[in-house]
């Protein structure tokens, strides 16, 4: 496993992260949850992403339960503050109050006295920036958050937020965690180019597009049973990309993973690791050897040509903007 450094800091992340974004409390039982964990250490993985909502906050415990003896400086533990966790209507947000408590709640289920990462889910208008900056800042200075970095931001987010940082001496973000695949690339054309500049990193999530890019849906027939697409949170998101024309073009990568050696999600997975601005790409699993799978496409160099040939097979279901 290679490493790959976090913006323009001291922090090293693994190029592949674990995620337990739908899987953890949601779609498999703890003792499977852990041996996909067990699997991502054994598999040189140090990089482990999580939300305090997800899976309305079981995912965070199963986590913190199955790296729970792990020595706590060979991992990096990123976990993420916005939406509500609980049936308060006001516990929502960037605001001061909702930082504070949610980062000392997810320290608590994640069995943990610090959080290497801790990222803004998504962005608050209700709430001044630098309020929310200054909480963050707060909880770096008192030892509980070592960086921060946000989700989802668009380019001039990121760009409002690192100009009041240094306005007001506060802790800079450092990373932007958004959705990116050789299908999805909406951060090409602004938030990388303004995140290169303010020397941050994208941490990417989704890179096999909810598994369509394994290949194992297949246009004009039903999604296989026990997937994704058929049941919990993913198949929302997934919802928008069972499309003939995307499954049919996504077959199409067939032949092209074949002549470089990988599988389709192998394939998927060191196609957005061959951008310079991503950091990382957080994979998730509901079995240990999905995990040994996608490992593989770590310190992966894709021959120049194979860009040109998936572009021009994807070419009409790329969504770009």
């Amino acid at each position: 496993m290679k490493h790959r450094r976090l913006g323009r800091t001291g922090l090293s992340v693994s190029e592949i992260s674990y995620g337990n974004w739908i899987t953890h409390g949601d779609q498999i039982e703890a003792d499977a949850a852990t041996a996909c964990v067990r699997a991502a250490l054994d598999e040189g993985i140090t990089t482990f992403d999580t939300a305090d909502v997800y899976a309305g906050t079981r995912a965070e415990s199963v986590l913190g339960d199955a790296l729970h003896g792990v020595r706590r400086e060979s991992y990096e533990l990123f976990t993420k503050v916005y939406w509500p966790t609980g049936p308060g209507e006001n516990d929502k947000g960037l605001g001061r109050k909702h930082i504070i408590e949610s980062a000392h709640a997810s320290l608590r289920r994640l069995r943990t006295d610090h959080l290497d990462l801790y990222q803004a889910h998504r962005y608050d208008p209700t709430v001044p920036l630098e309020e929310t900056l200054r909480a963050f800042d707060d909880l770096v200075r008192a030892g509980k958050v070592l960086y921060i970095g946000v989700s989802e931001w668009t380019a001039e987010q990121i760009t409002d937020a690192v100009r009041i940082a240094g306005e007001l001496s506060l802790d800079r973000i450092i990373s932007n965690q958004p959705q990116y695949s050789m299908l999805w690339r909406t951060i090409e054309a602004e938030v990388v180019p303004a995140s290169e500049q303010a020397g941050i990193s994208q941490i990417v999530w989704s890179p096999i597009a909810q598994g369509v890019l394994t290949g194992k849906y297949l246009p004009g027939q039903p999604p296989p049973s026990g997937s994704r697409a058929t049941g919990g949170a993913g198949a929302t998101f997934i919802a928008r990309l069972l499309n003939d024309d995307v499954l049919a073009a996504v077959q199409d990568l067939r032949p092209i993973a074949a002549d470089a050696d990988l599988t389709m999600a192998q394939l998927a997975v060191a196609w957005v690791l061959q951008n310079d601005n991503v950091a990382s790409a957080i994979i998730g699993a509901s079995r240990p050897e999905q995990v040994r799978e996608n490992v593989k496409a770590a310190g992966v160099t894709l021959d120049p040509a194979l860009f040109k040939r998936i572009d021009d097979v994807l070419a009409d279901v790329i969504q770009r903007s």
